[in-house]
């Protein structure tokens, strides 16, 4: 099994890699809206539902619904859901879902011949890859258990993540290449499902709404679907976009209490990636709050649609720093002060308390402009991440 590290992770790497943007120009931005188209997947006849942000068009998108293991039955709805809402907003998709037992038929019809995943290069082509309920059967961490890539596939996609792929995972995506610690934080910052109670209505709590995949939604967000359990909270390590509220339905073993992520967003080397929890059932593709969800977490990660801060975290702009810092790209004074100014801006944050925390982060900035060298990458580098930080306080006032 090939190594969960980058051969080349070293402070510079890490440093250029922490965070990846496609050029307006080479996607070809259009001032229109994204749509959700309305879809006949069951009796749902709902209006489009539409997002007033500046959109990219003329990217394209690889669905992989590939499954070893147990597969869902709503694969088939989504990737009909994605190819609708890629036609309806300037996307191309290609699909990955070869039969591989008589237990999971794929889509033939729909699917690419043979793997894509041959090299990292020939990956390029797609602005973001989705993995929709990939399930391989790997949960119970059986290294000898084949996993949804094989070595060489594997290798190809983590090039590809590195040299500034987008990835989105839906529902099960977590269940999938469990032995490979590296795609575990690639889907969530280590966190993996490891059950589910029996569907039903829950109640999800809306954290970030200034992100393109829940900026339609606030406060909270009630929906019927198959909710999971995972084996810890990723909160620590990415942008957390809802969670779920446990007094509401009957989360069973494994509950996960006060916090239970469901969807969140980061910046993965030098990948943006996404994860949504939601989408077992096929009515999900028929849902169009739900297909707004996922489209803008389709268009985020792919780079056609930016806002929030874009995912960056606290926690990456104090690794950012220390990176920095190791690298002599910036003293010990300006890493001290900035670390300061951080923590505040964090404390206030943390209390609900984002005008303030915004505040702080405007004074942390002017720190790095009276600090660090305005002419150096450094500069450029951490002034950025912590005005993306001044983005995601302001729009949460």
């Amino acid at each position: 099994m090939p190594s969960s590290s980058c051969p080349c992770e070293g402070t510079e790497y890490k440093r250029s890699a922490m965070k990846r943007y496609i050029s307006k120009a080479t996607l070809g931005v259009v001032g229109t809206a994204l749509v959700v188209p309305a879809l006949a997947i069951t009796t749902a006849h709902a209006a489009p539902v539409q997002a007033n942000v500046e959109v990219a068009q003329n990217y394209d998108v690889l669905v992989v619904g590939k499954t070893t293991g147990f597969r869902h039955s709503s694969i088939d709805e989504a990737t009909t859901a994605i190819i609708a809402l890629g036609e309806a907003n300037g996307f191309s998709v290609d699909v990955w879902d070869p039969p591989t037992s008589e237990r999971n038929q794929g889509q033939p019809e729909r699917s690419l011949a043979s793997t894509p995943f041959t090299s990292a290069s020939d990956l390029a082509k797609y602005e973001t890859i989705v993995f929709v309920s990939t399930v391989d059967g790997t949960n119970n961490l059986d290294p000898a258990k084949p996993t949804l890539l094989d070595q060489s596939e594997l290798a190809a996609f983590q090039g590809y993540i590195r040299n500034g792929g987008g990835f989105a995972g839906v529902h099960a995506a977590t269940d999938s290449m469990h032995t490979i610690p590296w795609y575990s934080q690639l889907t969530g910052g280590g966190a993996r499902f490891v059950s589910h109670p029996e569907q039903q209505n829950a109640v999800q709590v809306v954290e970030d709404s200034t992100h393109p995949s829940t900026e339609h939604l606030s406060g909270t967000w009630t929906r019927f679907d198959e909710w999971y359990n995972f084996n810890q909270s990723p909160r620590d390590s990415v942008r957390v976009l809802t969670s779920l509220d446990e007094s509401t339905y009957d989360a069973r073993g494994n509950a996960m209490g006060a916090d239970h992520p469901l969807s969140w967003c980061q910046n993965f080397e030098s990948a943006r990636s996404w994860y949504t929890g939601g989408g077992h059932t096929e009515a999900s593709y028929a849902d169009p709050v739900f297909l707004r969800h996922l489209l803008g977490g389709i268009a985020w990660s792919a780079g056609a649609v930016s806002g929030g801060g874009d995912c960056v975290t606290w926690t990456e702009v104090e690794e950012t720093t220390a990176d920095l810092l190791a690298e002599a790209a910036i003293s010990s004074q300006a890493a001290t002060l900035l670390a300061k100014q951080l923590d505040k801006a964090q404390e206030f944050a943390d209390a609900g308390l984002h005008d303030d925390a915004a505040d702080k982060l405007n004074a942390a900035a002017a720190l790095i402009r009276a600090h660090v060298d305005g002419d150096s990458d450094a500069y450029d580098l951490l002034l950025g991440k912590v005005r993306d930080l001044q983005d995601w306080q302001s729009g949460l006032q």
